[in-house]
């Protein structure tokens, strides 16, 4: 029984979501003390308990004090089993972070899976469904399995109601190199509004515009989507390279700028494309698992993220499997990946 402290490191719910995904993978049981000591609202909320009890029922495990608000779980797992499954968050809640926790055990099953997973696809904290469809399900398929994902509806905090589809044929994973992202091929920024006023994405753009100032006119658009959709807003930057697609994130929230927003998300673009890394700094902590579990592998990437380090120091208890980094002369990180 792996005994986690889930007040260190990055302490919050990716703790609980690798923990599930690498019980699974290993056989190994954990218990989980001080879920989310720190934050704001501590213990398990509801798209964590989603992403506990879809792990639970894809895998035949056993999990005691599952319930929103509970600081500590004791995860023990079965068989992961393939199928069709439906799981629905029932708040905005990620469905990307759900998608998160199962992803890889069913990469590896022997038989494809299909998902429904309803709850937030647009919502702070979390990977928009663009990333998961453009940034991390190409770099997946790369290593041998076919992962598709199909946006239905989008959710927007708090109403959350959006829903994706996923498909998944497993395969062994095997090892890949990311390390040059190749030549950039076409960026675009795009302000989605559902039930909220027009004039905040045409804010934002402006805002975007002048941090991304080498960016062509015709990169900037607005994407209005059906009122019953929201209320809503998110800003997609996106730099699509020969070998890999960026995806930045900002959404709107009460009480915030949406200038402000607009001018966070667009200098982080601008960092990442100043960097010449291949990863940014969503994709590096996705990217640990399944190199790990492929046993072999490296990627460029910016600097190391506490979501990232955390997660590396918890696969190499689960596996063994550890990371090695060092600097390159052009800002980047290499990780590679260093046998258990």
């Amino acid at each position: 029984m792996i005994i986690i402290d889930g007040s260190e490191g990055e302490g919050g719910g990716q703790v609980l979501r690798y923990a599930c995904a690498l019980s699974l993978l290993t056989g190994e049981p954990f218990t989980i003390e001080n879920i989310r000591r720190g934050r704001e609202k501590p213990g398990l909320m509801r798209q964590h308990v989603t992403a506990i009890e879809a792990a639970c029922v894809i895998g035949a495990a056993e999990c005691s004090g599952l319930a929103v608000g509970s600081n500590s779980i004791s995860f023990r797992p079965g068989r992961v089993t393939p199928g069709d499954y439906h799981f629905a968050v029932g708040t905005a809640g990620s469905t990307g972070l759900v998608l998160q926790t199962i992803l890889v055990p069913l990469m590896l099953a022997d038989a494809p899976s299909r998902l429904v997973i309803e709850g937030g696809t647009h919502a702070m904290a979390a990977p928009p469904f663009e990333f998961l469809e453009r940034t991390l399900l190409p770099v997946v398929n790369r290593m041998g399995p076919a992962v598709s994902a199909r946006l239905i509806r989008h959710g927007f905090f708090p109403r959350g109601g959006g829903r994706i589809e996923v498909d998944i044929a497993p395969a062994p994973l095997r090892p890949v190199d990311c390390i040059d992202r190749g030549a950039l091929r076409s960026v675009q920024a795009t302000a989605i509004v559902a039930g909220i006023p027009f004039d905040v994405a045409d804010r934002e753009l402006k805002s975007a515009r002048k941090v991304l100032a080498d960016w062509p006119d015709d990169a900037f658009a607005t994407r209005q989507l059906p009122a019953d959709h929201g209320p809503g807003n998110a800003l997609l930057l996106e730099a699509a390279f020969e070998n890999v697609t960026e995806i930045i994130s900002a959404f709107g929230k009460i009480g915030v700028p949406a200038e402000r927003l607009a001018k966070t998300a667009a200098k982080r673009m601008a960092g990442y494309l100043a960097c010449e890394a291949f990863a940014g700094p969503y994709l590096q902590d996705q990217l640990l698992l399944p190199f790990a579990i492929a046993r072999r592998g490296a990627f460029t990437t910016v600097k190391l993220s506490q979501h990232t380090l955390t997660a590396a120091a918890l696969i190499d208890r689960f596996t063994g499997v550890g990371f090695r980094t060092s600097e390159r002369s052009n800002g980047a990180t290499v990780v590679e990946v260093t046998k258990g």
